[in-house]
């Protein structure tokens, strides 16, 4: 189963930004917000609108537990100096305006949103935005055949001890005169099963490899494996050869553990664990082909439909409420079928142990698949709607500052031109850091006359610069591969554009997930 820069000064970003929904709007920018989506943008009228900002510093509130709390993974910058100013103790040490040729002012169909305030919090090198189906990789790494990693979770252990338990008294009923080492036949066959099922996902490697989608690991898990292929096939006939593969291949070596079976004997261990893997790999591709996500066949059913409606997300509905119906059928059905005899064992009239763990082994199961495909239907929603999400939309404007500008007064620029957002430049007008708004936040009104903006800045690495033309899945890629709160949008001609908040981009990725298809 697979489930698959330049010189000049920096534009005025779109300081659009995200209205939380939930029932406490927490500070924007944070790397573990919950985010909510932007608004849609306003057009400015001119190149020199500027709405009327809010008194000068009075819109950075102070975070209600008095002290900023960095979620970042990495430590910020030290703390600014808080010594004695270095031009008086009653006003801020004045500051000539930036030249006249680097104004900071929108250009015209720019939106402006002077009601959000300048801060928010979380560290200059945090968390990326994530995709919220995005998991830890976990368990113990085998291997990166093909050059994907290899996991094996730590269910499986328990697994493979469910299974020398029950199929090592299977043999000991069978060759009584192994005794103890049956178990150790049962363990080399459980083994030897989940090697079968690494083939059976990496037959989905391949294939995925082979169309050039991208595969994040496989995990060997409690009821088989995953391959986790991060795109879409771009066509339903590359889907269904995806998805096919893999039962395809668990039926190749069900045929060549029967040819092996032939040339020795039944009774012998070798005809055991031949006959053992034979069956478990033709029950392994029988089940795969059951038509409903998040099986193999429910992803044949979803390219079939796909390939007559034109409509991926169609075939994804589909096959998400066929496996839905599928897990209903596996929780009720399984166990009568076991107790009628249906499946090869004896009739049972009264319920005993083996009826227990029969609707246990079905509760699991339609679980499982039914978790599966609402995971299905939820990937399916998020790469419809990752296409909203546009750097261009999300940057927020900025406005250069040097770096011993008061931040007192860099912040009365700031809410002079709408911004949201400031860019620490040099003499030449380059951009150099970008301060964070969290540094923003732990700093006292009373004290801000008196530290430079430059002491809060996170330096700007080539990681930190972002095109203006990146959206989608592309803009979630350059945030991921260089964690930081903040980040320079860029022109393609090396323009600053202003800066982008991961949190907006978080805001925006929830907000689009949470509207209906």
């Amino acid at each position: 189963m697979d489930v698959s820069g330049g010189r000049g000064q920096p534009r005025p970003g779109n300081d659009e930004s995200a209205e939380h929904t939930g029932p406490e709007a927490p500070a924007p920018g944070g790397t573990g917000d919950a985010p909510t989506a932007p608004s849609a943008p306003t057009p400015a009228d001119a190149t020199d609108a500027r709405p009327e900002g809010p008194t000068p510093d009075a819109d950075v509130p102070a975070p209600d537990s008095g002290t900023p709390q960095d979620t970042g993974a990495v430590p910020d910058h030290a703390a600014p100096d808080h010594g004695a100013p270095a031009h008086g103790r009653d006003r801020a040490p004045e500051h000539p305006e930036p030249p006249a040729d680097r104004p900071a002012r929108a250009p015209a169909g720019r939106p402006e949103h002077p009601d959000h305030p300048f801060a928010h919090s979380g560290s200059g090198k945090g968390q990326a935005p994530q995709r919220p189906e995005e998991r830890r990789r976990g368990g113990l790494l085998m291997g990166r055949p093909f050059g994907v990693p290899v996991y094996v979770a730590p269910s499986w252990f328990l697994v493979a001890i469910l299974i020398t338990w029950v199929f090592g008294g299977q043999i000991d009923r069978v060759l009584p005169e192994l005794g103890a080492a049956s178990y150790l036949v049962s363990l080399f066959f459980a083994v030897a099963f989940y090697a079968s099922v690494l083939v059976h996902e990496l037959a989905h490697t391949l294939a995925a490899l082979r169309f050039k989608l991208p595969v994040r690991r496989i995990q060997l898990q409690f009821f088989g494996g995953v391959s986790e292929i991060e795109k879409e096939a771009e066509t339903p006939g590359r889907e269904f050869v995806l998805a096919f593969v893999g039962p395809l291949l668990s039926l190749v070596l069900a045929g060549l553990f029967y040819l092996g079976l032939l040339a020795v004997d039944p009774s012998s261990v070798p005809g055991v664990l031949l006959a053992g893997l034979m069956v478990s790999n033709l029950i392994v591709a029988a089940f795969n082909l059951l038509p409903g996500l998040p099986l193999d066949g429910g992803r044949m059913l979803r390219a079939v439909v796909w390939a007559i409606t034109g409509k991926p997300m169609t075939g994804t509905v589909a096959a998400a409420w066929v496996g839905r119906a599928l897990a209903v059928c596996v929780l009720i059905g399984l166990p009568l079928l076991t107790q009628s005899g249906a499946l090869g064992s004896d009739a049972v009239d009264n319920v005993g142990m083996d009826t227990v763990l029969d609707a246990l082994l079905a509760a699991i199961l339609a679980a499982i698949i039914w978790t599966g495909a609402g995971n299905s239907l939820r990937m399916a929603r998020l790469r419809e709607h990752l296409p909203e999400l546009r750097a261009r939309t999300l940057t927020r404007r900025a406005v250069p500052v040097e770096s011993d500008t008061p931040l007192s007064e860099a912040l009365r620029r700031a809410n002079a031109a709408g911004a949201r957002a400031l860019v620490v430049v040099d003499a030449d007008g380059v951009p150099v850091s970008l301060v964070r708004e969290a540094a923003i936040v732990g700093v006292p009104e009373h004290r801000r006359p008196w530290v430079p903006a430059g002491t809060l800045a996170q330096d700007i690495t080539d990681g930190m610069r972002v095109s203006a033309e990146l959206a989608g899945e592309e803009l979630l890629d350059a945030l991921r591969a260089t964690p930081a709160t903040e980040y320079l949008v860029v022109e393609e001609t090396g323009e600053i554009y202003g800066v982008l908040s991961a949190a907006d981009v978080e805001r925006a990725f929830v907000k689009a997930m949470a509207r209906p298809s």
